[in-house]
Parts: C-alpha cells; sequence; structure tokens
C-alpha cells in the first residue's frame, strides 16, 4: 500500500492541510514555514501503528507542544487529527484490490483527558479513530474508535465491539488484532521509516563495530549500518548500486566490507591514500553521514515508505547530486518523502527524475505549499 494523501488539522504551525502525496515526494523550503512539522505529523502516524504515539506525544514536550500555535478562539476545544489515505498495489489483501479497491483511509484524533479518565492530566488521549475503506458504491467504515469503545467488522463484515480494555493513551489501531484489513493497514504504518540526521560524535552507534548479523534495513539510528553493507555484499551479493553511489561522491574510493565474524565493520580506501583504510570511527561527519543514508537508500529491502528530513545537513553540497541519484534510484522501489531546506537538492532531484519540489510556505499565518487549493490538489498534477 501506497500512500496517496495527507490530512492534518492543529498540530504545531499547521492548522489545517490537505494534499495529495507521490511516489517521490520533495518538499523544500526555508527555516521556519514548519516544514518539519509535516514530517513529523507523519511520524505520528507511524507511532499510532506501533503503539507509541503518547509516548512520542510527550517527548515533543507535551501536548501543549503539538497543538495548534496559531490563535483560536476562546471556546475552541484544542484537538489534533491527522489522517492519511493509502491505495493497495498488492500489498494488502489482494481479495480486497480485485473486488472493493481496497483504498483505506486512518484518521486518528488526540486532545486532553476527559474528566474521570485514567491518565494522567497533561497525557496525550485518543479522542476518536477510523478506519474506512473507499471503495464500492460507498466507504465502509472498517473500525471506528470514540473514546474507550471501538468496534470493528469481521470476515463477514458483521460489526464486532471490541473486547480489548483499551487505554485512553492507545490506539486502537495497535490494539485490535486478528482482523485482516486493520492488520493490513496496521502493519504498513508500522513498517514506514523515518530518518532525520544520523549522530556521528565519538560515541555513535555509527561508529561502533556492529553485530554479526543478517540485516535487510537500516536501523533508525543507523546501529547496523555496517552489518546492512555486509548483507548486501555478502548475503545478497550485490553491491553494484553502492559502490556505484561511493564512487559518484567519492571519485576512487573503496568501500571495504569483511565477512562478519563476531562483529560487523567497514571501512573507506581513498585514491590518495590507497594502503590506508580508514575504518568508521576515522571517517568524518560528512562521510559517515552520507553512507549511512545510502544504507537507508539501497539496503537489501526497502521499507514501503523512507522519509528524510533535511538529509543534506553535515553534507558538502558536492554531495548533494550524488545523493539525489541514489533517492531517484531508491524512488523505483519505494515510497520516498523528502524535506529539505536545500534547493541544490531539491534542484538535483528534479533534474534526475522530472519531478518538480513543492515548496512549503506560510499562508495565514500557518504552514502551507504552494501551489495547493483549497480542495487539497495542485493545478499542475496529471
Amino acid at each position: 500500500m501506497t500512500l496517496t494523501a495527507v490530512d492534518i488539522t492543529g498540530y504545531r504551525s499547521v492548522r489545517a492541510i490537505h494534499f495529495p502525496v507521490r511516489q517521490l515526494s520533495v518538499l523544500v523550503g526555508a527555516n521556519g514555514v514548519g516544514k518539519t512539522n509535516l514530517y513529523r505529523a507523519l511520524e505520528l502516524v507511524h507511532a499510532a501503528a506501533t503503539g507509541t504515539l503518547a509516548e512520542d506525544i510527550a517527548s515533543q514536550g507535551g501536548l501543549g507542544s503539538v497543538f495548534w500555535a496559531g490563535e483560536r478562539k476562546a471556546s475552541e476545544t484544542p484537538r489534533l487529527t491527522l489522517s492519511v489515505s493509502l491505495d493497495d498495489i498488492g500489498g494488502g489483501p489482494r481479495d480486497y484490490a480485485v473486488e472493493l479497491g481496497f483504498a483505506p483511509s486512518y484518521e486518528v484524533e488526540i486532545g486532553f483527558r476527559a474528566p474521570a479518565t485514567a491518565a494522567f492530566p497533561l497525557e496525550a488521549q485518543i479522542k476518536a479513530e477510523r478506519l474506512t475503506l473507499k471503495g464500492g458504491a460507498r466507504p465502509t467504515v472498517l473500525m471506528e474508535r470514540k473514546q474507550g469503545m471501538a468496534w470493528a467488522r469481521d470476515a463477514e463484515g458483521r460489526r464486532v465491539v471490541a473486547d480489548e480494555n483499551l487505554l485512553s493513551n492507545e490506539t486502537a489501531l495497535f490494539a485490535l488484532r486478528g482482523y485482516p484489513e486493520i492488520d493490513a493497514v496496521r502493519e504498513t504504518l508500522a513498517a514506514w521509516r523515518f530518518f532525520h540526521g544520523f549522530r556521528t560524535d565519538a560515541g555513535s552507534p555509527l561508529r561502533q563495530p556492529g553485530l554479526a548479523v543478517t540485516s535487510p534495513l537500516l536501523a533508525a539510528n543507523g546501529a547496523n549500518l555496517a552489518a546492512v553493507f555486509a548483507t548486501l555484499r555478502h548475503i545478497r551479493e550485490d553491491s553494484v548500486d553502492l559502490d556505484t553511489a561511493i564512487d559518484d561522491a567519492f571519485p576512487g574510493a573503496v568501500l571495504d566490507v569483511p565477512l562478519p565474524e563476531q562483529n560487523s565493520s567497514f571501512s573507506l580506501t581513498f585514491p590518495d591514500m590507497p594502503k590506508r583504510a580508514f575504518g568508521a570511527a576515522e571517517l568524518s561527519d560528512g562521510t559517515l553521514q552520507f553512507l549511512a543514508l545510502m544504507g537507508a537508500l539501497l539496503s537489501y529491502r526497502l521499507p514501503p515508505l523512507i522519509a528524510l528530513n533535511e538529509p543534506e545537513s553535515s553534507l558538502h553540497p558536492e554531495l548533494l547530486p550524488a545523493l539525489a541519484r541514489v533517492i531517484a534510484k531508491a524512488a523505483q522501489r519505494t515510497q520516498i518523502w523528502v524535506v529539505t531546506h536545500s534547493t541544490i537538492l531539491s534542484d538535483a532531484i528534479a533534474a534526475e527524475t522530472g519531478i518538480l519540489p513543492r515548496e512549503v510556505i506560510r499562508k495565514d499565518g500557518g504552514t502551507w505549499l504552494k501551489g495547493l487549493n483549497t480542495i487539497g490538489t495542485f493545478a499542475d498534477d496529471d
């Protein structure tokens, strides 16, 4: 299932926005326009599927920090609503893809604690959830939750009241199991991967030896980067794209990935010092950051969506065209979402793919996309 549209209401600098999403979406904008808030909102949808929504909001400063930051009416209750629409491309239940056109839409609404609710005073509470199947004569609600009560449709299409004792900070999307459509959507959203810079200090996981374990995907903190490289080189036995990308960025450089024994590791050899291999602990911050992005975008297996927030951070501008080429290649295998303030990167991606970036701007005090109309479409879309 691919992401086709995003709807955000009441999140930080975003008053309300609905916009379509492409196979490769590039959002570019200046500092302070709220482009990272679009990325973070999508990350919260992922958290709803993994069961960590309340924790993620708490880590962002709590409800007071995530609600719409602009003016509101005195009588208006603060609420945050996130909604995503998905289109089946074969990853979900095939019967529904053939018979109904399995195009689910998931929505979650978050607010403050209601009276007599078992929760901390400022803890994020799930007010409502809905999973809708858009197909056939009219949309079909597959799951709905209001406050602590939830129901879902069983295999025969009957409403079944969930017997799970949902806490007010738990999402029904995460808690309800055994319903094929709900399971398919949850697994898809939970499989999304988000990368917002990698630590490159001396204690960074990137600089440490990794476990000798086959790793088809890069971890969020990059701790298994060496194992991801080793999986490509020794398990898949195909690291051509990786080697090409490194030579593109660092002409003449060679990535050495020994067969893991107790640990996994890698090093780079540069043409001006051919007898000296530089291990992860010695590489510059920018070089290590670039290698981590290669691990995220060229791994043995890619998640259904990769979201990159300001991937140009720590990179020399000369590396950005090489990064753009790898992003373009990865977009042939999976859906990519890039948020950047670098016009060099966005222009390079456009040159590689023909896909123009969307400019993130401020409009009426809130985050908006240039060219987006009030019904949530772009005039230049096909």
